[in-house]
């Protein structure tokens, strides 16, 4: 039988035929006709599922995973290192999205959107009582300058923002004035209005944002979480929040999702909840699809990737 790539993500018609003809040594199997005598013979994955995925790390000849998502800290990526195979994920792809979705809540924020939906519900007129802050001469930190996070601050800075990023070494990179290493973030955190974190989930950053780093926040600044939910100490937060360590937090991960229905954010004043929502994006499978081809064409010249490979030691 053919090695397989099994299609957990679906392709348009066109994209299928494409992989047929281009790669004729494969068999194109769409997950929902995969059988399970055919599972041994799987090579390559588009997408995962998590049942099926630990049967094929045990049965397969599985030899390279392209998630379709940014994060890829859901999976076991010691035992991926100690088979040989390989892992993309879907970086860049939601780079628009995500940075639209900053823009979005920071402004809903600093222009009091949220009060004036409550406002509206209760038929209410109210003008004078709606806050307002420019956005434009504020100072905003990005933690996290890979794709998203240049975006972000080139956008913000057409808009007069002061961007400044933290990567892991401090490198320069686009979209803003400065950069610094993570290892110094907390001398920076006091003089930031606005602080968004865009960081993959790792064991270094898990719990990253916790009392300390609240408590060296202006009372003033807000918090925009469009990385991964674990990295916010969720309870640090909310007791933040309440003793007005920092104005508010525009939360689109959480710890726990679905975020649990008695969960004390969703009562919060100063909070503004998104169902992990802000990477949603148009045409989203002719986006993966071109990351996809262009790694499926280098992994039939020499077995490499050519986009967006992740470093199984480092996590990202």
């Amino acid at each position: 039988m053919k090695p397989i790539i099994c299609l957990i993500q679906s392709l348009k018609p066109e994209q299928v035929t494409y992989l047929a003809e281009q790669y004729p040594t494969y068999s194109i199997v769409p997950v929902t006709e995969l059988t399970t005598e055919m599972e041994a013979n799987v090579e390559i994955t588009l997408g995962w599922q998590k049942e099926l995925g630990e049967r094929l790390l045990t049965n397969s000849r599985l030899k390279w995973i392209q998630a379709i998502s940014a994060g890829v800290d859901s999976f076991d990526q010691a035992a991926l290192a100690e088979k040989g195979i390989l892992l993309s994920n879907g970086s860049g792809i939601h780079t628009t999205a995500i940075t639209e979705h900053v823009l979005g809540v920071t402004l809903a924020i600093f222009r009091g959107l949220p009060q004036a939906v409550l406002q509206q519900a209760q038929h209410e007129w109210q003008n004078q009582s709606l806050p307002f802050v420019q956005l434009s001469g504020k100072n905003m930190l990005v933690i996290g300058t890979g794709h998203i996070g240049q975006q972000v601050g080139k956008t913000f800075q057409a808009l007069g923002v002061h961007t400044y990023g933290v990567n892991t070494t401090g490198h320069s990179v686009p979209g803003f004035e400065e950069t610094y290493a993570s290892q110094n973030l907390l001398k920076f955190v006091a003089d930031m209005d606005i602080i968004v974190n865009i960081l993959p989930l790792t064991d270094e950053t898990y719990h990253l944002y916790n009392q300390v780093f609240f408590e060296a926040m202006s009372p003033t600044g807000i918090f925009i979480n469009v990385g991964r939910g674990p990295s916010v100490h969720t309870a640090d937060l909310v007791t933040a929040l309440n003793q007005h360590e920092l104005a508010y937090a525009a939360l689109d991960v959480f710890e726990e999702e679905p975020l649990p229905i008695d969960h004390p954010l969703w009562t919060m004043e100063n909070v503004l909840i998104t169902p992990h929502h802000a990477g949603v994006t148009e045409h989203f499978r002719d986006k993966i699809f071109a990351i996809f081809r262009d790694n499926l064409a280098q992994y039939q010249v020499d077995g490499t990737l050519k986009r967006n490979q992740i470093q199984l030691d480092r996590g990202y």
